[in-house]
């Protein structure tokens, strides 16, 4: 079956939404400093503690998608709304520049959360299903390139398949087994994969925080910069997921790299 010029548009946006410039470009363009010059301001510990509020950011957010599985509504679907949340709480947390990291990243991750499955639903994912659950913290390590990545190996596809043992078993063991054992093997395997990734944007992100004089009105645009990143790793994402329901994953696979 060959897609319809309107899905063959679809796609071709999707992928222009999944191969975006890295968010450091983004925090680059948009504060005009290079992200370099934070990353040497911040101190060699630093990113042990980016590791630790990642992987403690995935699990807040694996807890609150069980949580919603379990009978809790989402809003319509809003970036704006999304936004203007994230946003205030990067400016509390820009207050305290990176010091204040491990309190308002999660916080950020479950607003993120909310928006990437507000995104999945309307482009017709079942929000109820395990699948449609790990696809939306699947997101948060398909935003995670950086301008050093090999294309290669850190493209689209490629990160979905890196991941799709540790999703497939989650799914799997949710299925069978439920929710409730949400520190199982299978739940930390996933978690640390996809902490892995994020830590590399949750990177570009501390470093951009402490840069001088960005204090909290500039962690508000920093955060919204992170949200809108996200955002649109989603909508590619679920925009292909839609498609390849419709036509097969092999064909709109092939037809992604041909773009």
């Amino acid at each position: 079956m060959a897609l319809t010029a309107e899905d063959l548009q679809t796609l071709r946006r999707a992928k222009a939404l999944l191969e975006h410039p890295s968010l450091a470009a983004r925090l680059t363009n948009a504060l005009a400093s290079p992200l370099e010059k934070g990353l040497s301001r911040l101190p060699r510990k630093w990113a042990g503690v980016v590791h630790s509020a990642t992987r403690r950011s995935i699990e807040k957010a694996l807890v609150f998608a069980v949580a919603t599985m379990k009978g809790r509504r989402r809003s319509r679907h809003s970036r704006g709304i999304h936004k203007i949340a994230v946003m205030t709480s990067g400016v509390a947390g820009g207050a305290f520049g990176w010091a204040g990291l491990p309190l308002e990243l999660p916080i950020s991750t479950v607003i993120m959360l909310r928006s990437i499955s507000d995104i999945a639903r309307g482009e017709g994912e079942d929000l109820n299903s395990p699948e449609t659950m790990l696809n939306c913290l699947q997101v948060f390590a398909l935003g995670g390139r950086s301008k050093a990545d090999d294309a290669a190996e850190t493209g689209y596809y490629a990160v979905r398949a890196a991941l799709s043992k540790a999703v497939s078993d989650a799914v799997k063991y949710v299925s069978e087994r439920g929710l409730t054992a949400k520190g199982a093997p299978v739940f930390v395997r996933l978690v640390t994969a996809i902490a892995s990734r994020f830590g590399v944007v949750v990177s570009e992100e501390v470093a951009a925080m402490s840069v001088p004089a960005i204090g909290a009105i500039g962690g508000g645009l920093i955060n919204t910069i992170f949200m809108d990143h996200f955002q649109d790793i989603a909508e590619g994402h679920f925009a292909v997921r839609r498609l390849e329901r419709q036509y097969g994953a092999d064909l709109i696979q092939s037809e992604y790299h041909k773009l």
